[in-house]
Order: structure tokens, then C-alpha cells, then sequence
């Protein structure tokens, strides 16, 4: 049974679905790079934003909780087994940010570190008459780089594959 499968069908035993993971840059399909990836951790190593883990399985997965991608594609060159093929430094990730109900704009708190952040812009705050702007993402502006997740104060903003915006957590 393949590895992938096997991660699949443990998680399902355990009453869980399998969620996809936020893969590094110029990772392939989910079955090709679970094959190929050898958990080496080069890819880890290599990546001077610390953004890239450990993760379930051993298997290199995105985290924002201290950063963002910089697409430099250090990782992609790091990587001996082609998990991460690509002929070019991407320009975005296939995800995008998602803003919780819990951003503090909503409760009224003017914040917009999330918009200020961004490198590309994505966020963007509309004003209300007698309250605080909230914010509004524009996804086909997004890179899904993560820049907006770790400096949120109140732990709103995460990064979900992009198909899947409503089961992000």
C-alpha cells in the first residue's frame, strides 16, 4: 500500500478526515509528492523564512505562525528527490488567505496590520460610516505567501488551499 493511502486511511480509523497540507512550493500532486518526498528535511533547511516544518507523517508542510514565503525557491533547489519540481521561482501558492469571524475589525477594533502587511495587496479595508473598516480580501490578488497570518492579532487570518476556504482552521 503506498504511503499516501496509508496516511489516508490512518487518519480516516482515527475518525479524521485527511485534510490537505500546505506544501511548499513547487510541490507536485499530493499522491506524486508523498512517493517521492523522503522526508530529508533539505527542504527545511534550506528555507530562510523558517516557514517550512515538520509535519503530519514527517512530510515538509507550510506554517505561517513565524513568517512567510519569499518564493526564492531555495526549497525547490534543496530538493534531491524532484518532491518540489519546478523550472521557476513560482510567483504564488495555490492557497489563499481566509479571514475568520473573529477578525477584530468585526468586533468594531480598528486593525489593519493584516492589509498592512501584504505584500501584494490583497487586503484591502472598506469604510463604515460610524465604525471600523473591515477588511476585504481580493483572491485573485492573493500569493497565499502567509505574510498576513502571524502578525493578526486576535489569530483570524489563516491560509487554506485555495478549494477548500470554508474547512480552513
Amino acid at each position: 500500500m503506498g504511503t499516501f493511502l496509508t496516511l489516508a486511511r490512518r487518519a480516516f480509523l482515527r475518525g479524521r478526515t485527511l485534510q490537505q497540507a500546505l506544501r511548499p512550493p513547487g510541490a507536485l500532486s499530493e499522491s506524486e509528492f508523498i512517493e517521492r518526498c523522503t522526508r530529508c528535511d533539505d527542504c527545511l533547511k534550506a528555507c530562510p523564512s523558517g516557514v517550512i516544518v515538520r509535519g503530519h507523517g514527517g512530510f515538509p508542510e507550510l506554517s505561517f505562525k513565524s513568517g512567510e514565503c519569499t518564493f526564492c525557491a531555495e526549497c525547490i533547489k534543496a530538493c534531491r528527490p524532484a518532491a518540489l519540481a519546478s523550472q521557476d521561482a513560482p510567483a504564488s501558492l495555490p492557497y489563499r488567505a481566509r479571514i475568520a469571524d473573529s477578525c477584530i475589525a468585526f468586533q468594531g477594533i480598528e486593525c489593519r496590520v493584516c492589509g498592512e502587511r501584504c505584500p501584494s495587496a490583497a487586503i484591502r479595508f472598506r469604510p463604515r460610516v460610524g465604525g471600523a473598516a473591515f477588511p476585504e480580501l481580493i483572491a485573485d490578488r492573493c500569493t497565499g505567501c502567509g505574510a498576513c497570518e502571524a502578525p493578526c492579532p486576535a489569530g483570524a487570518i489563516s491560509v487554506c488551499p485555495s478549494m477548500e476556504q470554508s474547512t480552513c482552521e
